[in-house]
């Protein structure tokens, strides 16, 4: 018994020590990305792009698409999302393999103006230095403006008002329902949903957004089923 106690202590002190490791390793990732350029110019930089879509000029229903999809919980967060983050450890686990991120909307606004879309814990951890640091920098609102002015839409797209005229021939504001919740799924995998590239795919994807909007009672079935039918109008 007092072997297998010895044990167990070395095995804790072993994984207390990987784990520091890993938190430093994503810390540094961090505090060099910041050093390299602050946040502040990194958000006047993107601001300064062609195209940068401001959130007035999206329909509210394309954000309500989004944060359904995409980290229900936004608004109640500091740019982490505790739940979402042991649920993907767990799929992980089980998957012994990267199957669920648990990125929050931040963390993602993170990743695309700093980081690559390499899977790696240090990496990871990094993400979420930087999502706490966004957090206590900017309202809601613009981070939700920074997201779709970072993210990629396919077909060379980075903006919410490149990808409504690559896709639709017309201006953000002008999306309809059924088109801003077709657009909200395309981020998730680009090269898979964009809808010049798989349109069966990405109405599939479409479902599946709607469907979430509909847990999240972004919207409600009846509503649902109406804009779904606006593309036999």
């Amino acid at each position: 018994m007092k072997i297998l106690k010895n044990i167990f202590r070395i095995l804790l002190l072993c994984l207390v020590v990987i784990v520091a490791y890993m938190v430093y390793d994503g810390y540094s990732l961090y505090k060099d990305a910041i050093d390299s350029m602050p946040l502040s110019e990194k958000i006047a930089e993107i601001k300064s792009i062609d195209n940068y879509t401001k959130i007035e000029e999206v329909p509210s229903i394309y954000f309500d698409a989004v944060i359904a999809a995409e980290d229900h919980r936004f608004y109640n967060h500091n740019g982490i999302d505790i739940i979402s983050i042991v649920r993907a450890i767990v799929t992980d686990i089980k998957a012994m393999s990267f199957v669920e991120g648990g990125s929050t909307i931040t963390q993602q606004l993170a990743k695309n103006i700093y980081f690559t879309q390499e899977k790696t814990i240090s990496r990871k951890i990094a993400e979420v230095f930087m999502a706490l640091d966004i957090e206590r920098n900017y309202e809601k609102k613009e981070i939700l403006e920074f997201y779709i002015n970072t993210s990629f839409y396919g077909e060379g797209c980075y903006t919410v008002k490149e990808a409504a005229r690559k896709y639709f021939d017309k201006e953000a504001i002008e999306m309809s329902d059924y088109e801003c919740i077709l657009l909200a799924g395309v981020p998730n995998a680009p090269s898979v949903y964009a809808p010049t590239i798989n349109p069966d795919l990405a109405k599939k994807r479409q479902l599946q957004v709607i469907q979430k909007m509909i847990k999240y009672e972004k919207i409600t079935e009846e509503r649902a089923k109406e804009i779904l039918e606006e593309e036999n109008d």
